[in-house]
């Protein structure tokens, strides 16, 4: 939110969208919507929702207006209930295993994975149904919930089958990686980065990097484990990663991410979002999806376009002002003449274009 009260939240996930306002608690305002439908030509179709449990916006409604229509419902809960992507997220389990292995109760995510998956699978749906369309002439009704999505994740990822056939259930480990190793490291300018030691070969290299080799070779024949297996780097990754720790605190992040640079071990430096946009600022090459844009009522700014590079320059356009499309959509797209618009203006039906 900036100072002046705009959304930074709802002006990212809106742009390049053109934005209509209507009453749709009023019949007359309703009316329209069913013209906009109406009005799709054969094969263009689509109607994504999350507006349930309202005849006059169902699928069946809105079928009989446009016969090849593809309609996608985006629910909170499977069973059409409502429910959001953290209330979704305390339901399925992942709170209680994030987080330092000391800490009581749940930890939240700050990213709202449901909501970004969601709206992938969604259109997902219509890319898969505009084909279908293409091939057969039908449309398509699609629902997608939240709680679906975050079901289909966690059963996946083989979370589920773990709790059903494990005696032990998985418990919080910090920053380590589940089943490898996996770790952040502290460096000597209080920054730290992020190690990953996937492969044999990671592992080594690593070694050879922090001058552990032999300790680390000492420790394995100790504890009889192979630490070229993952398992067994997962199974002590508290001692391993303490070996290394010496190696990171004499060092300055930079200092660290320059050694690094030479092995093939996977690394990166945490960095906070300031650190980020000055590094989007100062590197092309880390910022192609990246174009500046200027946004009514926030002003100029580095916002992304769409993370599909295709050999054309990515672009961003800003998000439009409530309602700034009203007139033209409702002109262009539902046939209303000047005289109609004026009438649904001063009945309070649509909201005056910005």
């Amino acid at each position: 939110m900036t100072e002046w009260g705009a959304s930074l939240y709802w002006n990212g996930l809106n742009k390049g969208k053109f934005s209509a306002t209507v009453d749709l608690r009023a019949d007359e305002g309703r009316r329209l919507v069913h013209r906009l439908v109406e009005a799709f030509a054969p094969g263009t179709g689509v109607v994504l929702t999350n507006i349930g449990g309202q005849p006059w916006l169902g699928f069946e409604t809105l079928r009989s207006l446009c016969p090849d229509l593809i309609y996608v419902a985006v629910e909170g809960n499977s069973d059409g209930s409502p429910a959001v992507d953290y209330t979704v997220n305390a339901a399925m389990g992942f709170p209680l295993v994030t987080g330092p292995e000391n800490v009581v109760g749940p930890v939240n995510h700050v990213l709202p994975a449901w909501d970004i998956a969601c709206g992938i699978y969604a259109a997902l749906g219509v890319s898969a149904a505009a084909r279908q369309r293409e091939c057969s002439g039908d449309g398509a009704h699609i629902r997608v919930s939240l709680s679906d999505v975050a079901l289909a994740t966690a059963g996946n990822l083989g979370f589920l089958a773990e709790a059903q056939l494990s005696d032990t259930p998985r418990a919080r480990i910090g920053n380590h990686l589940y089943g490898s190793f996996a770790r952040d490291f502290r460096c000597s300018d209080g920054q730290s980065v992020m190690i990953v030691a996937l492969t044999s070969r990671h592992w080594r290299d690593l070694l050879r990097l922090t001058g552990t080799e032999e300790a680390v070779g000492a420790l394995e024949t100790v504890l009889r484990a192979d630490f070229g297996k993952e398992g067994d780097r997962y199974t002590h990754r508290v001692v391993l990663a303490a070996l290394l720790e010496p190696w990171f605190a004499s060092r300055t992040r930079p200092e660290a991410e320059d050694a690094l640079a030479d092995t093939s071990c996977l690394s990166a430096p945490y960095r906070t979002f300031t650190e980020v946009v000055d590094v989007l600022k100062a590197d092309k090459a880390a910022s192609q999806i990246v174009t500046l844009i200027d946004q009514p009522g926030v002003g100029p700014h580095l916002a992304p376009g769409l993370p599909l590079r295709t050999g054309s320059p990515a672009s961003a356009s800003p998000a439009p002002l409530l309602g700034e499309h009203t007139r033209d959509i409702l002109r262009d797209w539902a046939g209303v003449d000047e005289e109609s618009y004026g009438r649904l203006l001063a009945d309070g039906f649509v909201a005056p274009q910005t």
